[in-house]
C-alpha cells in the first residue's frame, strides 16, 4: 500500500490495470466520468464537483484517495461507502486471477472501484488521480473533461524533482478532444498544458481567468462549518457563495468546479444550474462524508485539522491560521519521512507551542526524531509518542481562547477525526 510504506508500493507503468480491465471486461467504458488530477486540492474539487452532480440527481460514483479512517471511503455513490459485501465477493471470485496478475494495492482498487461503479449502472463517476497523472492506474478513462488543480513539489521520488517534470506528468491525463481544466496558471508550466492540448486537439481552459474567488473573514462563522465566498466573474458579475469547506486556500477549488459546471454545461449540455451548483457546494460535507480540509473538531478551544502535507499545502493552511484571531497556537504535528521535512519546518511559526507525534505506519518520522530536527528550526514543543497523547496533552494545556491546529499528515488527522 503505497501511503503506508511508499515507493515500494509503486509501479510505474499501465500493464496490470489495463490487464484487470480486460479481465473484467473493460467497467470503465459504461459510464461518464471526470478526471482529476494536480498536486492540492483535487480531493476538495472532487467532493464538490460529486455533490454539484449529485444535487442535479445523478446517480454519481466518487473515487478518491487516500482514506482515512475506512478503506470504503475512496469508492462512493451518491455519498454511500461501498459495501463490505460487495468487496468480500469482488475478491473471493476473482482471487485466482488476483494472484496471477499480483497488482499492486491501488491497481487493484481502482480494478474494484470501476467494476462497482459499472455494476452499479452510475450516471456519472468522479475520479480523482492517485498520484501522478500519466500512469496512474485511473488512466484508462475517457471523461467528459480532463482537470488539473495546480502543480507543486510532492513525490518527487517517483514524478521528477522539478515542477516542469511533475507538470509533464500530471498533464498525461489530457486525452483528444476531451476538454481541460487548469485550476490555477502557473506562469512556468502554463506552456506544458497548452502544447499538450494543442496535440490533443482540446479546448483548454483556466479556472481563475473566468473566477475570482475570495474568502470572507470567517471568524463568526467558523464553528457552524459553513464558509462565505465573494466570487467576481469574468464578465463583471459578483455574488457571494455559501461553501460547506472553509480554508483561503479553497478559492482555488471552488473556482476550478465553477469552471468545470460551465465546461459540463457547454460541452454535454448536462444544464447545471445555478441552484443545483450553489447547492452542491454548500451542502459538500452532507452530500460526500469528506473529512479533514480544514475540519473543524471543537470550539473552545478551537481546534481545526487539515491533511495538508506538502510545502504548498502547508504555507496555505498557514495564511488561513493566520487570519484567525486567537491567545496562542498549539500545533500537534507528525509527517512522513519522504516528504520535503526541512522545507516544510522552515515555513512553520516560531511563537507556537508543539506537540511532536508520529502516526502508527512506517513511513512515520519518528516523533523524538522530528522534535530534534524542529530544535534546529526554532520550533520548541516536546514529543508523544502517539498521536492519542499529543492531542490530549494539546487539549489540557489550551485556554478557552487558543487555537489548537492538527496536521502534516493525512495520517495524523486520521487518528483524531
Amino acid at each position: 500500500m503505497f501511503h503506508r510504506v511508499g515507493p515500494a508500493a509503486y509501479k510505474a507503468n499501465l500493464d496490470n490495470t489495463l490487464a484487470l480491465s480486460k479481465y473484467f471486461n473493460y467497467p470503465e467504458r459504461n459510464f461518464k466520468s471526470v478526471h482529476i488530477a494536480g498536486t492540492n486540492g483535487k480531493g476538495s474539487v472532487a467532493h464538490m464537483l460529486a455533490s454539484v452532480l449529485q444535487e442535479k440527481g445523478l446517480k454519481t460514483g466518487l473515487c478518491t484517495s487516500p482514506h482515512l479512517k475506512d478503506f470504503r471511503e475512496r469508492i462512493k455513490i451518491n455519498g454511500q461507502m461501498i459495501t463490505k459485501e460487495y468487496i468480500c465477493d469482488f475478491f473471493n471470485n476473482n482471487i485466482d486471477f488476483i494472484n496471477k496478475t499480483s497488482p499492486s494495492f491501488f491497481e487493484l482498487t481502482i480494478a474494484l472501484t470501476f467494476k462497482y461503479f459499472s455494476d452499479e449502472k452510475v450516471d456519472i463517476a468522479v475520479v480523482e488521480t492517485g498520484m501522478g497523472g500519466r500512469l496512474d492506474s485511473t488512466n484508462i478513462i475517457t471523461p467528459l473533461v480532463s482537470v488539473i488543480t495546480n502543480i507543486g513539489l510532492d513525490h518527487t521520488n517517483l514524478l521528477g524533482d522539478t515542477i516542469e517534470k511533475i507538470a509533464n506528468e500530471k498533464a498525461g491525463i489530457i486525452k483528444p478532444e476531451v476538454p481541460v481544466i487548469i485550476g490555477r496558471e502557473q506562469k512556468n508550466i502554463s506552456n506544458i498544458f497548452n502544447e499538450k492540448a494543442s496535440e490533443n486537439n482540446c479546448d483548454l481552459f483556466f479556472a481563475d481567468e473566468a473566477y475570482d474567488v475570495s474568502p470572507v473573514a470567517q471568524n463568526n462563522n467558523i464553528a457552524k462549518g459553513r464558509f462565505e465566498y465573494i466570487v467576481n466573474t469574468a464578465d463583471g458579475g459578483q455574488y457571494t457563495l455559501e461553501v460547506g469547506l472553509g480554508g483561503s486556500y479553497q478559492k482555488e477549488n471552488i473556482a476550478t468546479v465553477l469552471k468545470c459546471a460551465d465546461v459540463l454545461n457547454e460541452s454535454t449540455k448536462m444544464d447545471l444550474t445555478y441552484q443545483q451548483v450553489s447547492s452542491g457546494l454548500r451542502n459538500v460535507v452532507d452530500n460526500t462524508g469528506l473529512m479533514g480540509r480544514w475540519q473543524i473538531l471543537g470550539t473552545r478551544p478551537l481546534i481545526i485539522c487539515d491533511t495538508g502535507h506538502n510545502p504548498d499545502a502547508i504555507r496555505s493552511i498557514l495564511n488561513q491560521l493566520r487570519s484567525i484571531t486567537y491567545k496562542k497556537l498549539h500545533i500537534v504535528i507528525g509527517m512522513m519521512n519522504d516528504k520535503s521535512i526541512p522545507e516544510i519546518l522552515d515555513l512553520l511559526p516560531g511563537n507556537a507551542k508543539y506537540y511532536f507525534t508520529n502516526a502508527n505506519v512506517p513511513r512515520a518520522i519518528d516523533a523524538k526524531t522530528l522534535k530534534q530536527t524542529a530544535s534546529n528550526h526554532n520550533l520548541v514543543g516536546e514529543a508523544y509518542d502517539t498521536v492519542e497523547r499529543a492531542f490530549d496533552a494539546a487539549k489540557n494545556c489550551a485556554d478557552e481562547g487558543d487555537l489548537i491546529f492538527v496536521g502534516g499528515s493525512t495520517f495524523i488527522v486520521a487518528e483524531v477525526v
